[in-house]
């Protein structure tokens, strides 16, 4: 979230961002106008920009909320050139498999019923105050018609989201429906194959008429759905995975009575950053390789208890790896202890989890494969 984007600020308590690429487009704005009119034409298409990101921070707004209502908290909203996203904190969403179609149905229109309702509200608004104006004069959303061009960036906005082109709004209701009898990864194949449909429509619509703008919409359409796609198949992997398959087994320990200088010693000699604190057959808390140099480095030699971290959770070695994905989420954790009858047996951390990854789904492979000859 936090890679090439720079925080507005924060409303509601949701984190706004922008990211990098849309300074292109200011620039891209800027100077378009300004070379075919003048400064002021240009300070207006600036405006423009700012109407309709606006509509965009609402739009994601309304996704963001409805999320929060139903138990999803969102950690922030991101405005990209061609919309924004609004990142939802799945850790921390309530499990309900019975009703979660609806539940994404409910948030996916959030977006787009916000732009209709501020259209809708600005029309009437207009046309109370200025009885003479025309809302239907060409063109419809123009730098030169600021106070127009809010109702129809919201229209356009609020339509053009509920086509069903996954990714978009329309596609999400789309795959959710899918997704009501049957596995989540093929509605999302399924919602990923109409959107591709729609994304190649559009850019083949955009090539024809020189419209480059409409050729970018479909691009960024087909890689966001293979974004998407990919996710949701990553996802699967995990909740088919369980801790003790890639569980590290051979891993250190440090005792709170172990001074700094030891423990740094025991952590010349391994791999791990992160190390469990163990007092007898009690586990008591965890400390990094970080926090013991920094520790170091501040106030000298002392003891491991004194920086270790008492905050912790434990995982069953049943448990899928989607869930131990979920608990260092939720805690900001960097290893999760796996316990067996109360006993520890081994270690997650996100040191190892990709390396881990990469050699069962390879192992996997070399076993499907000795299977079929």
């Amino acid at each position: 979230m936090r890679s090439w984007s720079i925080p507005l600020g924060r409303i509601f308590g949701i984190e706004i961002r922008v990211h990098l690429t849309f300074l292109f487009l200011l620039v891209f704005v800027w100077s378009t106008e300004a070379a075919t009119q003048d400064a002021s034409a240009a300070l207006r298409g600036l405006a423009l920009v700012g109407i309709v990101f606006g509509s965009v921070v609402l739009h994601e707004l309304g996704h963001a909320l409805v999320a929060r209502g139903a138990g999803i908290p969102a950690k922030g909203i991101i405005l990209l050139p061609i919309g924004g996203i609004t990142i939802l904190d799945e850790a921390h969403a309530i499990p309900d498999p019975i009703n979660a179609w609806k539940r994404d149905i409910r948030i996916a229109v959030a977006g787009p019923l916000v732009n209709l309702f501020i259209a809708g509200l600005f029309a009437l608004i207009l046309l109370a105050a200025m009885p003479g104006i025309s809302l239907t004069t060409r063109p419809l959303l123009h730098s030169s018609a600021l106070l127009r061009s809010i109702v129809w960036a919201n229209l356009y906005l609020g339509l053009f989201n509920l086509l069903p082109a996954y990714p978009m709004d329309g596609g999400r209701v789309l795959r959710a429906l899918f997704a009501r009898r049957g596995d989540l990864v093929v509605a999302t194949q399924r919602a990923v194959r109409i959107g591709h449909v729609f994304s190649i429509l559009f850019m083949m619509v955009g090539i024809l008429m020189g419209n480059w703008w409409l050729v970018m919409i479909g691009f960024f359409l087909f890689v966001g759905a293979q974004l998407e796609e990919r996710s949701a198949v990553f996802q699967s992997v995990l909740q088919s995975v369980r801790l003790e398959e890639v569980m590290l087994t051979d891993f250190a320990t440090l005792s709170p009575a172990d001074t700094l200088e030891d423990a740094l010693e025991k952590a010349v000699h391994t791999l791990q950053d992160d190390f469990p604190v163990v007092r007898g057959s009690d586990m008591v808390g965890v400390v990094s390789r970080q926090k013991i140099l920094e520790a170091l480095r501040a106030e000298g030699n002392g003891y491991v208890q004194a920086v270790m971290n008492r905050i912790f959770d434990v995982a069953a070695k049943q448990e899928s790896l989607a869930s131990a994905f979920r608990k260092l989420s939720a805690h900001n954790l960097s290893i999760i202890p796996v316990v067996d009858e109360q006993q520890l047996v081994g270690i997650v951390t996100l040191q190892n989890l990709m390396h881990s990854m990469s050699l069962l789904a390879e192992s996997r492979k070399l076993r499907r494969a000795a299977l079929e000859s």
